[in-house]
Protein backbone atom coordinates (compact mmCIF):
# COMPACT_ATOMS: atom_id res chain seq x y z
CA UNK A 1 0.00 0.00 0.00
CA UNK A 2 1.84 3.31 -1.17
CA UNK A 3 1.45 6.22 1.47
CA UNK A 4 -1.40 7.84 -0.49
CA UNK A 5 -4.46 6.67 1.65
CA UNK A 6 -7.11 9.21 2.72
CA UNK A 7 -8.58 10.23 5.93
CA UNK A 8 -11.91 11.13 5.36
CA UNK A 9 -14.49 13.11 7.69
CA UNK A 10 -18.17 12.36 7.52
CA UNK A 11 -20.43 14.48 9.54
CA UNK A 12 -24.13 15.07 9.92
CA UNK A 13 -24.74 18.84 10.85
CA UNK A 14 -27.60 21.12 11.53
CA UNK A 15 -27.30 24.93 9.90
CA UNK A 16 -25.64 26.04 13.25
CA UNK A 17 -23.13 23.52 12.74
CA UNK A 18 -24.50 20.42 15.32
CA UNK A 19 -23.39 17.27 15.05
CA UNK A 20 -24.41 15.69 17.86
CA UNK A 21 -26.61 12.38 18.07
CA UNK A 22 -28.30 12.76 14.21
CA UNK A 23 -28.80 9.11 14.95
CA UNK A 24 -31.23 8.74 17.70
CA UNK A 25 -32.16 9.58 21.34
CA UNK A 26 -29.32 7.27 23.65
CA UNK A 27 -26.84 7.94 20.84
CA UNK A 28 -24.97 10.98 22.65
CA UNK A 29 -27.51 12.53 25.54
CA UNK A 30 -24.54 14.11 27.33
CA UNK A 31 -24.68 17.94 29.03
CA UNK A 32 -28.92 16.96 28.31
CA UNK A 33 -29.52 17.57 25.02
CA UNK A 34 -32.92 17.04 23.90
CA UNK A 35 -32.50 16.70 20.25
CA UNK A 36 -30.99 13.30 19.80
CA UNK A 37 -32.39 11.70 16.03
CA UNK A 38 -33.19 15.00 15.03
CA UNK A 39 -31.26 13.70 11.25
CA UNK A 40 -34.43 10.77 10.74
CA UNK A 41 -37.34 12.97 9.49
CA UNK A 42 -35.47 14.60 7.18
CA UNK A 43 -33.70 11.58 5.58
CA UNK A 44 -33.94 10.84 1.65
CA UNK A 45 -33.01 8.47 -1.09
CA UNK A 46 -30.21 11.27 -2.18
CA UNK A 47 -28.47 11.46 1.66
CA UNK A 48 -28.84 7.55 1.65
CA UNK A 49 -26.87 7.60 -2.05
CA UNK A 50 -24.45 9.40 -0.80
CA UNK A 51 -23.71 7.52 2.65
CA UNK A 52 -23.28 4.68 0.03
CA UNK A 53 -20.74 6.88 -1.88
CA UNK A 54 -18.99 7.58 0.74
CA UNK A 55 -18.53 4.08 1.94
CA UNK A 56 -17.11 2.69 -1.56
CA UNK A 57 -13.54 2.97 -0.69
CA UNK A 58 -13.41 2.75 2.90
CA UNK A 59 -11.33 0.18 3.82
CA UNK A 60 -10.66 1.24 7.47
CA UNK A 61 -12.65 3.05 10.37
CA UNK A 62 -11.55 5.65 12.71
CA UNK A 63 -13.79 6.42 15.39
CA UNK A 64 -13.49 8.02 19.19
CA UNK A 65 -14.63 6.53 22.02
CA UNK A 66 -18.16 7.19 21.89
CA UNK A 67 -18.86 6.26 18.83
CA UNK A 68 -16.60 3.16 18.63
CA UNK A 69 -18.71 1.80 21.85
CA UNK A 70 -22.02 2.76 19.91
CA UNK A 71 -21.18 1.08 16.83
CA UNK A 72 -19.17 -1.72 18.39
CA UNK A 73 -22.78 -3.05 20.27
CA UNK A 74 -24.94 -2.20 17.36
CA UNK A 75 -22.93 -3.03 14.10
CA UNK A 76 -21.92 -6.96 14.70
CA UNK A 77 -26.08 -7.58 15.26
CA UNK A 78 -27.39 -5.98 11.77
CA UNK A 79 -25.19 -7.94 9.11
CA UNK A 80 -28.64 -8.72 6.68
CA UNK A 81 -31.77 -6.64 6.10
CA UNK A 82 -31.58 -2.77 4.96
CA UNK A 83 -28.50 -2.13 6.70
CA UNK A 84 -27.02 -5.47 5.93
CA UNK A 85 -24.00 -4.26 3.47
CA UNK A 86 -22.87 -1.39 5.72
CA UNK A 87 -22.85 -3.86 8.96
CA UNK A 88 -20.68 -6.29 6.95
CA UNK A 89 -18.20 -4.04 5.51
CA UNK A 90 -17.83 -2.30 9.18
CA UNK A 91 -17.62 -6.02 10.76
CA UNK A 92 -15.16 -6.82 7.61
CA UNK A 93 -12.83 -3.75 7.52
CA UNK A 94 -10.42 -2.55 10.83
CA UNK A 95 -11.14 -0.30 12.91
CA UNK A 96 -9.29 2.32 15.30
CA UNK A 97 -10.37 3.86 17.97
CA UNK A 98 -8.48 6.64 19.62
CA UNK A 99 -7.84 6.69 22.91
CA UNK A 100 -4.68 6.94 25.24
CA UNK A 101 -6.40 4.58 27.92
CA UNK A 102 -4.09 1.44 27.25
CA UNK A 103 -6.47 -0.96 28.88
CA UNK A 104 -9.91 0.87 27.04
CA UNK A 105 -11.93 -2.77 26.20
CA UNK A 106 -11.66 -3.88 22.01
CA UNK A 107 -14.23 -6.28 22.04
CA UNK A 108 -15.51 -6.05 18.41
CA UNK A 109 -13.28 -8.07 16.23
CA UNK A 110 -10.64 -6.46 14.68
CA UNK A 111 -10.54 -3.27 16.51
CA UNK A 112 -7.28 -1.69 17.81
CA UNK A 113 -6.44 1.44 19.39
CA UNK A 114 -4.51 4.48 18.81
CA UNK A 115 -3.93 7.67 20.29
CA UNK A 116 -0.37 8.12 22.08
CA UNK A 117 0.82 9.56 18.84
CA UNK A 118 -2.06 10.47 16.97
CA UNK A 119 0.01 11.81 14.03
CA UNK A 120 2.43 9.43 13.87
CA UNK A 121 -0.44 6.86 13.62
CA UNK A 122 -2.44 8.33 10.81
CA UNK A 123 0.71 8.49 8.91
CA UNK A 124 0.89 4.81 9.48
CA UNK A 125 -3.11 4.11 8.60
CA UNK A 126 -2.09 6.25 5.32
CA UNK A 127 0.26 3.50 4.58
CA UNK A 128 -1.77 0.63 5.09
CA UNK A 129 -5.30 2.23 3.77
CA UNK A 130 -6.86 3.51 1.03
CA UNK A 131 -9.37 5.55 2.55
CA UNK A 132 -9.74 5.50 6.15
CA UNK A 133 -12.97 6.87 7.41
CA UNK A 134 -13.71 8.89 10.80
CA UNK A 135 -18.25 8.97 11.28
CA UNK A 136 -19.59 10.89 14.08
CA UNK A 137 -17.00 11.37 16.55
CA UNK A 138 -17.42 14.80 17.02
CA UNK A 139 -14.96 15.37 19.56
CA UNK A 140 -12.08 13.62 18.35
CA UNK A 141 -12.86 14.92 14.99
CA UNK A 142 -12.21 18.68 16.40
CA UNK A 143 -8.72 17.37 16.95
CA UNK A 144 -8.17 15.60 13.46
CA UNK A 145 -8.96 19.54 11.66
CA UNK A 146 -7.33 21.45 14.61
CA UNK A 147 -4.21 19.46 13.79
CA UNK A 148 -4.78 19.08 9.87
CA UNK A 149 -5.02 14.93 9.96
CA UNK A 150 -6.91 14.74 7.57
CA UNK A 151 -8.17 14.93 3.83
CA UNK A 152 -11.93 15.88 3.18
CA UNK A 153 -14.05 16.70 5.56
CA UNK A 154 -18.23 15.20 4.27
CA UNK A 155 -20.95 17.37 5.52
CA UNK A 156 -24.48 16.20 4.75
CA UNK A 157 -26.09 20.41 6.04
CA UNK A 158 -29.78 20.49 7.18
CA UNK A 159 -31.95 22.91 6.87
CA UNK A 160 -32.53 23.02 10.77
CA UNK A 161 -31.18 25.09 13.70
CA UNK A 162 -30.90 23.68 17.68
CA UNK A 163 -29.58 25.83 19.08
CA UNK A 164 -27.68 23.60 21.69
CA UNK A 165 -25.45 20.33 20.71
CA UNK A 166 -22.07 19.75 20.12
CA UNK A 167 -20.60 21.46 17.06
CA UNK A 168 -17.71 20.79 14.43
CA UNK A 169 -16.44 24.15 15.03
CA UNK A 170 -17.30 25.40 18.37
CA UNK A 171 -15.88 28.45 20.08
CA UNK A 172 -12.24 28.42 19.95
CA UNK A 173 -11.80 26.09 16.95
CA UNK A 174 -8.23 26.32 15.44
CA UNK A 175 -8.50 29.18 12.70
CA UNK A 176 -8.05 27.44 9.14
CA UNK A 177 -8.73 27.48 5.65
CA UNK A 178 -10.52 24.79 3.52
CA UNK A 179 -11.21 24.58 0.21
CA UNK A 180 -14.57 23.62 -1.60
CA UNK A 181 -13.69 20.20 -3.65
CA UNK A 182 -17.11 19.73 -6.04
CA UNK A 183 -20.35 20.96 -6.24
CA UNK A 184 -22.47 21.21 -3.43
CA UNK A 185 -25.04 18.77 -3.67
CA UNK A 186 -29.07 19.48 -2.37
CA UNK A 187 -31.44 16.35 -1.21
CA UNK A 188 -34.80 16.40 -1.98
CA UNK A 189 -35.55 17.67 1.92
CA UNK A 190 -32.95 20.07 1.29
CA UNK A 191 -30.23 18.93 3.13
CA UNK A 192 -26.80 20.24 1.94
CA UNK A 193 -23.50 18.28 0.77
CA UNK A 194 -20.55 19.55 1.44
CA UNK A 195 -17.01 18.32 0.73
CA UNK A 196 -14.06 20.35 1.94
CA UNK A 197 -9.89 19.65 1.73
CA UNK A 198 -7.58 21.44 4.22
CA UNK A 199 -5.75 24.76 2.90
CA UNK A 200 -2.55 26.01 3.88
CA UNK A 201 -2.55 29.08 6.21
CA UNK A 202 -4.88 31.00 8.20
CA UNK A 203 -7.51 33.07 7.21
CA UNK A 204 -6.28 36.55 6.22
CA UNK A 205 -8.00 39.98 7.15
CA UNK A 206 -8.56 43.05 5.16
CA UNK A 207 -10.87 46.15 4.05
CA UNK A 208 -13.47 45.78 1.76
CA UNK A 209 -13.17 47.96 -0.99
CA UNK A 210 -9.35 47.94 -1.03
Amino acid sequence: MSAAGRVVIDLFTTLDGVAQAPGGPEEDPSDGFPFGGWQAPLIDEAVGAGVDEAMRDMDGLLLGRRTYDIFAGYWPHHTTGPEGAIGQLFNRIPKYVATRDSGYPLEWEGSSRIGDNLAAEIAELRTRHRQVNVIGSVDFVQTLLAERLYDELRMWVYPIVLGTGKKVFPTGAAPANLRLTTAPVVSDRGAVLLRYAPEPGTPQTGTMGE
